[in-house]
């Protein structure tokens, strides 16, 4: 059970002393366990008993209700108690809870943190793909991961720099190159009517079709499968055009700076869609040469060794691990090279930066902690701050991708498709509420993107994930469109009560009563300021996500249980408006740290 922490320090300190003056014993707020009230039972928080029989010499049950007596006694909010076995349940008075109500409205940026002393600078790379291929479905979780964890942070007072390093040189872009060069021709976005990234990874698909034939007629030829992989003429020209490329031949860079462009416009319409954005970029083929240097004043100060066939490497036996390739024996450099160069730049650019997060899925947990023991070895004592924010895979119901055969699932087109389905379910079910063409559309982008976002956040990014469209587009369950909805039925609500005049302030005079649907939905929202805390402790978007849906579904037993628009008392009318409208305000702040608008009508 989760430590409570919104509860006011106040009872902590009433709890230690009534229980100084039952047991005269004087406890440190440690040891005390407070804890959010399970369901099933009646309370707003509760005391684990447990730990203070040796205290108080008596049974569980006999301290907690010695405990609850004299805190109903002692605090004038406490209202009342039950003890269940070890676990003394707590419930307060109506108007502590309409209290915090007020003061939960009266918040401005209500449940994020100010900068302060705990406040840092934090830079979180995210996306990061090649330039020989369109983003597919498991960029999408990385871009929606990285843009998500970067708001929350923000969210939480420090100051964010959301990048990508742009793999843009390598023998997988030079595939894309040669096979455009040698089956192209001369086709481009505009001839074609292609993206241009779309349009490069078509060619990184035939180099693997042709690739794929050359070898079966090598094996066929008595060739061995390594030594036709090694032989095969298309792949030896592919690794001397990357050669030419890294000796900066004239026509080869053309080819590669015109290939590159029609990649980048082809990715910011995709971003764009998808609502994700970039304060800086960097660019492998800038910091690829840093890390060479890196590289070899490492061996320079004896820290790498260089073979006699001219390749570098970082022996980390001695650390757990295997030997790692830093330099190939022609020169060219690895993915190692182009991170170390990276992560030093970055930390020049940004000498007062106090952590590095690089949204990367799990597959590449052994390159990362290679990275940061290797910049630790070469002497950079911000390595220990580097962080690994390593995300599960996305599956299919079909199956993996592979994007070599062709066979990923398309950003573009998943983002299209998600669109047309919402389109298809509102017209189905009428939820357009007599919207003009423009209005409808809108609508249709924000809960196709919305159900996108949503669906692939709410999974603790730890976890491998299975992406269903179907199930993520349903107006039931936990979805986007099932919070992004009742959002507008709250919304729907406010706008009636303010064309009918009522009164949208909480009552001057004390609330005598609540009921358990009130009192069950302001405890809640009263928990967003920690549930905003935990969810950036943890980089852990999937905690505001479920936060989310959970205030969502509280809203609405609320909604059919407690009647609004139609109550005769009017503060007991004002009170549930002044509760609905923080909670749209609350359920709108939490999507928009996952990068989702609500809308305010359906």
């Amino acid at each position: 059970m989760q430590k409570i922490q919104h509860v006011a320090a106040t009872l902590l300190q009433s709890i230690q002393r009534v229980i100084q003056q039952l047991y005269n014993a004087n406890l440190h707020e440690e040891q005390l366990q407070l804890q959010k009230t399970r369901k099933e039972f009646e309370g707003d928080v509760t005391l684990v008993v447990f730990p203070l029989l040796r205290t108080s010499k008596v049974s569980p049950e006999e301290t907690g209700k010695q405990i609850g007596e004299a805190l109903v006694a002692a605090v004038d909010y406490v209202e009342s108690f039950n003890v269940v076995k070890g676990f003394l349940n707590v419930s307060f008075t109506a108007n502590y809870w309409v209290e915090k109500l007020g003061e939960m409205q009266a918040t401005e940026n209500y449940g994020f943190r100010s900068k302060g002393e705990h406040s840092r600078n934090v830079m979180v790379e995210y996306s990061s793909p090649n330039t020989n291929k369109p983003l597919h479905l498991g960029h999408i979780r990385n871009n929606l991961l990285g843009y998500s964890v970067a708001e929350i942070l923000k969210a939480n007072g420090h100051t964010v720099q959301k990048v990508q390093v742009i793999n843009d040189r390598g023998i997988h872009i030079c595939k894309s190159m040669l096979a455009w060069q040698k089956f192209g021709n001369g086709e481009t976005p505009q001839s074609s009517g292609l993206k241009g990234d779309k349009l490069v990874g078509k060619y990184y698909v035939e180099f693997d079709k042709r690739y794929k034939v050359q070898i079966a007629e090598l094996i066929e030829a008595g060739k061995t499968e390594k030594e036709a992989e090694a032989e095969a003429s298309i792949m030896m020209e592919a690794r001397e055009m990357l050669l030419k490329w890294e000796a900066d031949d004239v026509e080869v860079r053309q080819l590669w700076a015109t290939m590159n462009g029609w990649v980048y416009e082809g990715f910011d319409q995709t971003y764009n869609r998808l609502g994700v954005d970039f304060d800086k970029l960097y660019y492998e083929s800038n910091t690829y040469l840093i890390g060479k240097e890196l590289v070899e004043s490492g061996v320079e100060e004896g820290i790498l060794e260089k073979r006699e066939d001219g390749s570098i490497w970082c022996d980390l036996t001695a650390d757990g691990m295997d030997q790692k390739l830093l330099l190939r024996s022609d020169g060219t450099a690895v993915y190692m090279t182009q991170d170390l160069g990276t992560a030093k730049l970055r930390y020049t650019d940004w000498p007062s930066l106090n952590q590095l997060i690089y949204t990367v899925g799990n597959e590449q947990d052994y390159h990362f902690k290679v990275l940061f023991l290797i910049l630790g070895k070469l002497g950079f004592e911000w390595a220990q701050n580097c962080y690994h924010l390593s995300y599960g895979m996305v599956d299919l119901p079909s199956g993996k991708m592979k994007s070599r055969e062709g066979t990923v699932v398309d950003a573009d087109d998943l983002m299209e498709e998600m669109v047309a389905t919402a389109k298809a379910q509102s017209e189905e079910k009428g939820k357009l509420e007599g919207m003009v063409s423009e209005e409808a559309e809108a609508l249709f982008e924000m809960l196709g993107m919305g159900a996108l976002k949503y669906f692939m956040l709410k999974v603790d990014p730890k976890k491998r994930m299975l992406f269903n469209p179907a199930e993520s587009i349903d107006m039931q369950g936990n979805t986007g469109p099932f919070i992004q909805y009742t959002h507008a039925r709250i919304k729907s609500v406010l706008r009636k009560a303010e064309d009918a005049g009522a009164r949208l302030l909480l009552a001057p005079e004390p609330i005598i009563s609540i009921n358990e649907n009130e009192r069950s939905l302001i405890r809640l929202l009263n928990q967003y300021p920690e549930t905003v805390k935990l969810a950036g402790d943890e980089y852990s978007p999937a905690i505001i996500a479920n936060y989310a849906y959970e205030l969502a579904k509280e809203y609405n037993t609320f909604y059919h249980e407690c009647p609004i628009l139609v109550e005769e008392d009017e503060n007991k009318k004002a009170l549930r408006l002044v509760i609905s409208g923080l909670t749209s305000q609350v359920i709108a702040s939490a999507m928009r740290l996952l990068g989702v608008t609500v809308p305010d009508r359906m």
